[in-house]
C-alpha cells in the first residue's frame, strides 16, 4: 500500500459558509467570472463548465471567526490562459475594486490576491509551463516578486477579455478551477504530520517554521499551510468561512485505500459511501472523493 496520494490527484471545490448568500454569489459570479452551475435552497455551486470551484452554503446563524483562528487563508482559482486570468482580474477590479489586496510573480505562477465580501482570501492565478519550474534538492523554487497589475492587464487583456469583463452576464471563456488551497494553521509541524506523513502529500517547499507547501505528482503545491496570522491556534469553532476542502483522487479504490491508511493512524473519518472526510488538527474538514 502506497503512503502517497496518487500522482494525478487534484483539488476539488472549496465550500464556504456564508452570511449573505446573494452578495457572495454576485461576487464569485459577476466579479470573479465563475458561472452558477446549480442553486437550490441555501446552496449555490459556482465554477466553469462542469467543474465546481466554490460552493456557498447559507449559514446566517453563524458568526465570523475571531482573529488569529485557524481556517482558510485563500482559495486559489487556476485559469488556463493569461487572457482568461486578465479578464477575471479586470472584472474584479471593475465590479469590486476594494477587494484587491496584491499581486506577485511566484516564478511558477502569476498571481493576484483579493478578499471576498466576507473576508475569505481569494487568489486568481495562471501557471507557467512545468518545464520552466526549477527544482533544487526536491524543493520547487518559488519567490514573491513584484508584478505590476496594470502592466499585466495591458499585455494580456484582449478585446475578447475586455468585452467579457464589461458585459453583465457574459459567458466566461477558458477553463478554471481550484488549483490549490492555502490554510491558516496553528503550527507547521502538526500540519506536516497530518498532510504529508498521514494524508500522503509530498513536501515541495517550506519557509522555516512558518509555512509548508505540499503536492501530489510534482505540482508546485496543491495545499499550503501557514502560521502568519494564526500561530498557536487550536481547533476551530463552528463559524462562517471555510466549510470543507475537497481533494479528488482517480478512483474509489484510492478513496478506500486512503480511508484505511487514516484509520491505521487513528484518525476518525466520516464515510458516506462515495467519499470520506477527515478533520485536520484544527478541525478543517478535508473531503476526499473519486474523480471517476
Amino acid at each position: 500500500m502506497s503512503d502517497l496520494l496518487p500522482a494525478d490527484s487534484a483539488m476539488g471545490a472549496v465550500t464556504l459558509r456564508v452570511a449573505d448568500l446573494d452578495a457572495m454569489t454576485r461576487y464569485y459570479r459577476d466579479a470573479v467570472t465563475l458561472s452558477v452551475l446549480a442553486a437550490e435552497g441555501d446552496r449555490v455551486i459556482l465554477g466553469r463548465g462542469a467543474t465546481p470551484a466554490v460552493i456557498l452554503v447559507h449559514a446566517p446563524e453563524l458568526r465570523h471567526a475571531s482573529p488569529g483562528q485557524a481556517g482558510l487563508f485563500h482559495t486559489a482559482i487556476l485559469f488556463d490562459t493569461q487572457e482568461a486570468l486578465a479578464a477575471a482580474v479586470y472584472s474584479v477590479a471593475r465590479r469590486a475594486p476594494g477587494t484587491f489586496t496584491g499581486s506577485a510573480d511566484h516564478l511558477v505562477s502569476t498571481a493576484f490576491y483579493f478578499t471576498d465580501p466576507e473576508g475569505n482570501g481569494v487568489e486568481l492565478y495562471w501557471d507557467r509551463d512545468r518545464s520552466q519550474w526549477s527544482w533544487t534538492h526536491g524543493q520547487v523554487e518559488m519567490a514573491t516578486l513584484y508584478l505590476d497589475p496594470n502592466g499585466f492587464l495591458e499585455e494580456h487583456l484582449t478585446e475578447r477579455a475586455l468585452a467579457l469583463a464589461q458585459e453583465d452576464g457574459a459567458t466566461p471563456f477558458g477553463d478554471a478551477g481550484v488549483g490549490h488551497v492555502h490554510l491558516s494553521v496553528g503550527d507547521v509541524e502538526s500540519a506536516r504530520t497530518f498532510y504529508v506523513d498521514r494524508l500522503g502529500f509530498e513536501t515541495t517547499a517550506a519557509l522555516g517554521g512558518s509555512a509548508l507547501f505540499v503536492s501530489a505528482g510534482g505540482y508546485h503545491h496543491h495545499m499550503a499551510m501557514n502560521t502568519w496570522n494564526s500561530r498557536g491556534a487550536g481547533r476551530r469553532q463552528l463559524a462562517l468561512g471555510l466549510g470543507e476542502v475537497e481533494i479528488r483522487v482517480p478512483s474509489s479504490d484510492d478513496v478506500g485505500e486512503l480511508s484505511e491508511r487514516m484509520k491505521h493512524y487513528g484518525i476518525a473519518s466520516r464515510d458516506d459511501g462515495r467519499s470520506v472526510t477527515f478533520d485536520d488538527p484544527w478541525a478543517n474538514a478535508v473531503r476526499v472523493v473519486s474523480a471517476a
